[in-house]
């Protein structure tokens, strides 16, 4: 599938989802759609997947709470069963609304405390590089994540150790929780802080498919790389664009209707 195709298809999905199951953070999963539409459709092996392949691609949802673009993700590229979709935040159902890794193939780690997925993904990464193994391992970020010192240290401890098939990406939006990431901790300029922690990195508009593609392609043998996605909050439908409110609220009525229609008009 075109990972144009396939973010139409996570929203549309993730609007389903969230509206069914009254549950939050529909804002959070429109912004990272377009960056783990062009992971799924580029950089994934899907039949690696399914057979839990050691040389398969890693991929880590740091912020958790963004989990229903991954299990959406999943769902149309044939990874898990889409009836499944239809449980989602129900309960005793797999699919949690932070993400959640047990007997949910495609999922490598259960996230959602913040700042602790960055950890696990350099660990992963670097397991790979002992056990000479080949496959890459990307972790998304929030921009207000990385208010959290394990990021950092992470970011300290991957350059040390080479992580040359590490790549972060950050999902930045300027939003977190309670307002704007530059009013609640201003972490300045990205790109300058990991060019001087050692990284490899790129900016580029993540909603753009061919910059984001072409951004992940572009390692270095032997650092990390972090690409800073700016990207828009709730992109996709213009009264939850930048709007933080959509950070928790919950799509009905008439919110969830012309959400559709907003939708349903942009679909490739």
């Amino acid at each position: 599938m075109k990972s144009e195709n396939l973010a139409w298809q996570i929203r549309r999905d993730v609007l389903d989802m969230v509206h069914a199951a009254h549950a939050s953070h529909v804002g959070s999963a429109f912004s990272v759609a377009d960056i783990v539409a062009v992971l799924y459709s580029n950089f994934v092996d899907i039949e690696k997947v399914k057979n839990n392949d050691k040389e398969r691609t890693r991929i880590i949802l740091s912020k958790g709470h963004a989990g229903a673009a991954i299990y959406a993700a999943l769902a149309e590229v044939g990874i898990l069963d889409k009836k499944e979709l239809q449980t989602y935040g129900t309960n005793g159902s797999k699919l949690s609304c932070h993400i959640f890794h047990n007997e949910v193939s495609g999922v490598e780690i259960s996230t959602g405390s913040l700042g602790q997925g960055v950890g696990m993904a350099a660990g992963i990464a670097l397991a790979g590089k002992k056990a000479g193994r080949n496959y890459r391992t990307f972790v998304i970020v929030g921009d207000g994540e990385c208010n959290e010192g394990s990021v950092w240290e992470m970011i300290l401890f991957a350059r040390q150790q080479n992580l040359n098939r590490l790549t972060m990406i950050v999902d930045c939006n300027g939003l977190q929780a309670l307002g704007k990431t530059s009013e609640i901790l201003d972490m300045q300029s990205f790109e300058d802080k990991f060019k001087a922690f050692g990284w490899n990195v790129h900016s580029v508009d993540g909603h753009n498919h061919a910059a984001l593609k072409e951004s992940l392609l572009n390692l270095d043998d032997k650092k990390p790389t972090c690409v800073i996605a700016k990207t828009v909050k709730g992109k996709g439908v213009s009264f939850m664009e930048n709007n933080n409110l959509w950070h928790y609220r919950d799509p009905q009525g008439e919110f969830y209707d012309n959400a559709v229609m907003e939708l349903e008009r942009q679909k490739p």
